[in-house]
């Protein structure tokens, strides 16, 4: 197949350094937003810009975490508070961390049993349909400190649950919750999708909210390494982003989503109905139910998941990162501190994006932080992390 014209890209790889290390393996979870890795493999971006993907299916969010940390992955899609939290050494090992970009904003959701989901349609309030189940509910989440905890939470939280107290939260991977949800192990779950389309095709449980509304446009996976990879190969680091960043373009296009759907439906990669996959990525609409549960005046649209809009849109933002840290420190996994700042600064790889950024030809636009609210009204503008991780009622500590 040949390779598309994309706006603004190099003629060819030879204007460029070569890439220090041209065979790269990449970890990934099956989810729709590992799509920019697939997209590079079938299109042949990788090829583009000197480099051969050897692209990894893993398990779980500890499997991608544990082999970024063991060097057999060089690179992986991960999840964006993972990324803090082994760079801080939470349940885990201590490892400077790299975000090279932002893969994709939104494409997130919260599912829940059809009893649980009855109970709601009622009427009643999150807290007294959980009250009245009878026992401690059960969540499901993919990762301690990953986005999906912090989603689950934060929602929790904004409908007068605490989410340390007053239920039971337990790691599973993604591929493995809408079985647990239909066999009753579980209340609830978020998770990526297609998980949720794939509950509700088996009328398993509703699907009564989106990460959008929560905090529109939130950044979701990340493309990271460890940081001794992107400072010792940082034309491999600088191509691996011009490759994602010409994924993204391509995937932008909805011309090409039928195309991205059938081929992330293959069995080596999500296994799934190409229908449902579809489904997901032109249109994340709920039905009027999905607001049975949040909080009078305070809904937000449900947006699609979006890889490319334009630079900004894939910038590895450090004010991403001090919002993961705020949410840690609420929920008690580590102290406040003034050297987050510093953390974020050296996760986020910066320099390199925008160097990679050029290299494409593309205008750099830099993101500028609008002040943004939150699905429980509180606002976050990106300032003073520290005193805003103190700000909320419900907490670790109360």
């Amino acid at each position: 197949m040949p390779l598309p014209t994309l706006a603004n890209a190099p003629s060819a790889t030879s204007i460029l350094p070569t890439p220090e290390r041209q065979h790269v393996r990449i970890g990934y979870v099956a989810l729709i937003d590992s799509a920019p890795f697939i997209v590079a493999h079938q299109m042949g971006f990788d090829q583009r810009h000197g480099l051969t993907l050897e692209l990894c299916k893993q398990p779980s969010w500890a499997a991608i975490r544990d082999k970024l940390l063991s060097g057999e992955l060089d690179a992986a899609q991960t999840l964006y508070g993972l990324v803090y939290g082994v760079e801080i050494g939470l349940g885990g090992p201590q490892a400077d961390m790299a975000i090279l970009m932002t893969l994709n904003r939104n494409g997130q959701a919260i599912t829940v049993s059809n009893s649980l989901a009855a109970q709601l349609k009622q009427g009643q309030s999150l807290a007294t349909a959980l009250h009245r189940l009878g026992r401690k509910p059960v969540f499901a989440q993919t990762f301690p400190t990953g986005t999906h905890a912090m989603w689950l939470n934060y929602w929790l939280a904004a409908n007068h649950v605490h989410p340390l107290n007053d239920i039971d939260s337990v790691v599973i991977p993604p591929p493995q919750m809408p079985e647990a949800l239909a066999h009753g192990e579980l209340d609830g779950f978020c998770a990526g999708e297609p998980w949720h389309a794939v509950v509700e095709d088996q009328q398993t449980g509703h699907t009564i909210i989106r990460s959008s509304e929560i905090w529109p446009h939130h950044p979701e996976k990340a493309l990271a390494c460890r940081r001794e990879f992107a400072a010792l190969y940082p034309h491999t680091a600088k191509a691996l982003i011009r490759t994602m960043l010409d994924a993204c373009q391509w995937i932008a296009d909805h011309e090409n989503k039928q195309q991205l759907s059938a081929w992330l439906a293959q069995a080596e990669y999500l296994h799934l109905p190409q229908a449902l996959i579809y489904s997901r990525l032109v249109s994340p609409a709920l039905s009027d139910e999905s607001h049975w549960s949040i909080p009078q005046g305070k809904t937000h649209a449900s947006l699609p998941i979006n890889f490319y809009t334009d630079t900004s849109t894939n910038y590895p933002n450090p004010t991403d990162g001090l919002w993961f840290l705020s949410q840690f420190h609420r929920w008690g996994l580590v102290a406040s501190s003034p050297a987050w700042e510093s953390i974020a600064r050296q996760v986020c790889q910066t320099t390199l994006y925008h160097e990679a950024v050029q290299e494409l030809g593309l205008t750099i636009t830099s993101p500028t932080l609008t002040p943004v609210q939150l699905i429980d009204g509180r606002i976050w503008d990106g300032e003073d992390a520290v005193r805003y991780a103190t700000t909320f009622d419900i907490n670790a500590r109360k």
